[in-house]
């Protein structure tokens, strides 16, 4: 796994793929551990790639191959040998979860958005959310699997329960996990979408489930439309992305990233004016940007020792679906992430 460890209830269908876009490949360079030079042989391309796809996962390269998962029936799931080209695969779950019609009887199709993917133990975690759009009866559900390649033997997604949910009335909205290791080994989900904002918890390394279901909840962030939190750690700080505005409208979509940082996990996240992100602070990371519309659900990832981020974008030269794109990250002098094309 790479050093570096991500809405308002909406979500889109997954559409078919159209060709990729991408600029001039830059020099090569010697590649991490994680990403053994044969996989791929230059820095890729940055740009659209050829998978439509909304609130990706961060890709990770493991068993050989690069795989992303991502909003759909039963969850889309795709797999890459060099970052460009994607191949669909079947829907990850190939049932629904037992639990997922009394969550959200109003999801008849099975349509689970916005999961995340981290590797614990020997088990790969596949955080996912079920929820009704637009409404707080919400749950963040966790399958497991000892291989990504669903052409192993012993490939399969276990359903392991409910992580945590959400009701009316609730300051928080149960979708939209992120998760990430700290620096002293232990295990953390944020998530959230509008209501009062962006939370974070503790997770128990041994069941990938909530620690301490009475266990305190701390509060990352708050906008008016604010979701898709990506925490990672990175040199001295803990880094909190977040989308603010509105997605899933295509090219009507007003979706962009921000940051903030903290040098402990549970916060507070300050933006470079020192402003909270709980009272509305934000560095700007990414917005609109020509035909790349509502840019969001980041994800951080190392490249042949290269930073860059995955996302989603509604592209404004197919009628704004979505699709994946891959962004050069680069670090200010004072240790900020910018998009550094």
């Amino acid at each position: 796994m790479p050093s570096f460890t991500r809405k308002l209830a909406f979500c889109l269908c997954a559409l078919p793929p159209v060709l990729g876009l991408g600029s001039t490949t830059p020099p090569p360079s010697e590649a991490p551990e994680q990403t053994p030079a044969s996989s791929v042989s230059t820095t890729p391309p940055t740009g659209r790639r050829d998978l439509s796809i909304h609130d990706p996962t961060t890709p990770v390269f493991a068993e050989g191959a690069w795989w992303i998962f991502g909003t759909g029936r039963k969850l889309l799931a795709a797999r890459s040998d060099d970052l460009q080209t994607w191949t669909r695969l079947d829907p990850a779950l190939r049932e629904p979860p037992a639990w997922a019609l009394t969550v959200a009887p109003g999801n008849q199709r099975q349509h689970y958005w916005a999961p995340d993917l981290v590797k614990v133990g020997t088990r790969w975690h596949l955080y996912y959310s079920v929820s009704e759009f637009g409404k707080q009866t919400s749950a963040i559900g966790l399958a497991t699997s000892p291989t990504l390649d669903p052409t192993h033997p012993d490939h399969g997604w276990t359903d392991e329960g409910i992580v945590i949910r959400s009701a009316e009335g609730d300051p928080y909205n149960a979708i939209d996990p992120s998760v990430l290791t700290d620096a002293e080994g232990r295990l953390w989900m944020s998530f959230g979408s509008f209501w009062r904002g962006l939370y974070l918890f503790e997770l128990d390394p041994k069941t990938g489930l909530r620690l301490d279901p009475a266990g305190p909840m701390h509060h990352l962030a708050y906008s008016p439309q604010i979701e898709a939190p990506t925490l990672i750690h990175h040199g001295d700080y803990y880094y909190l992305f977040i989308n603010k505005g509105f997605c899933c409208r295509g090219i009507n979509s007003t979706y962009h990233i921000e940051v903030g940082r903290s040098r402990i996990i549970t916060g507070p996240y300050l933006d470079h004016t020192g402003r909270d992100l709980r009272e509305g602070g934000g560095r700007p990371v990414l917005a609109t940007q020509a035909n790349l519309i509502g840019p969001g659900h980041i994800g951080i990832f190392n490249v042949e020792k290269e930073t860059w981020a995955s996302l989603h974008f509604y592209d404004g030269t197919r009628e704004g679906a979505p699709h994946l794109a891959l962004r050069r990250v680069r670090w200010t002098d004072d240790a900020w992430p910018e998009i550094a094309d």
